[in-house]
């Protein structure tokens, strides 16, 4: 049996009790290992397998192969699992097994979500995720996302904003953005959400600090009706009052 976990942020308040039981009923705990020292105290009793960044289809790999020999495996994704998570690959990788091995998804708090509570209620409509990164999606496509999300005035959830290798990403998707969006726009940076080290920035899009952006960090940008107020991010539901 393999459970698919989503931590959320790392803090075990933020973390569901199914999570939790899952977590402790695993014999082995397989995860990269910023997200393995998260939740170290929950699992130390366990056998635990940890490696690196860009190495997600050996951990699926090696999940798919313990519980093959009969052993409860936890997979450890950040956030939630189905949300640029292991849920995906795990599912894809057993398809192509000739015995296919149990596998349940068990729900995290995703990033936008945890950014959104410290902002105060800036997805309250319509809103969209999209990753900046580029190592799995052309940056032409996400281009042309960032334009018709933009264009649709959603509120738009940046994923990876930027990074070492792609630092110009998020100024470039602004400019994109700034077709449709005005000066006053709302902004929300959130980073390390959900964290103890969580810092949070609110600003117009205008004045759009992208120094303080890494790849722990999420942007939120408002749609025409969102509006802060005492330092809070609020987008209208469309209720009359």
């Amino acid at each position: 049996m393999i459970y698919v976990i989503g931590i959320g942020p790392g803090k075990l308040d933020h973390m569901t009790k199914e999570a939790i039981d899952c977590l402790r009923n695993s014999q082995v705990i397989i995860g990269y290992k910023t997200y393995i020292n998260l939740i170290k105290d929950l699992i130390k009793d366990k056998e635990i397998i940890e490696n690196g960044m860009r190495q997600e289809i050996d951990r699926c790999n090696m999940a798919l192969e313990i519980s093959s020999k009969g052993k409860s495996v936890a997979l450890i994704s950040g956030g939630d699992s189905g949300v640029y998570g292991m849920a995906g690959l795990i599912y894809e990788l057993n398809s192509k097994r000739d015995k296919k091995e149990r596998i349940k998804v068990v729900q995290g708090v995703t990033s936008c979500i945890s950014a959104a509570s410290s902002l105060g209620a800036p997805l309250m409509n319509d809103f969209c995720q999209i990753s900046l990164s580029d190592l799995m999606t052309p940056w032409k496509q996400i281009e042309k996302r960032l334009e018709l999300a933009s264009q649709a005035d959603f509120v738009i959830c940046l994923y990876n904003p930027k990074s070492k290798g792609r630092p110009e990403h998020l100024s470039y998707a602004f400019k994109i953005m700034e077709k449709y969006k005005n000066s006053n726009t709302p902004v929300g940076i959130v980073k390390n959400a959900g964290r103890d080290n969580e810092e949070v920035y609110v600003m117009d899009f205008g004045r759009m600090n992208f120094d303080l952006c890494d790849m722990a960090t999420m942007v939120i940008i408002g749609n025409k009706e969102t509006y802060i107020d005492n330092g809070k991010i609020i987008t209208p539901r469309g209720y009359k009052i």
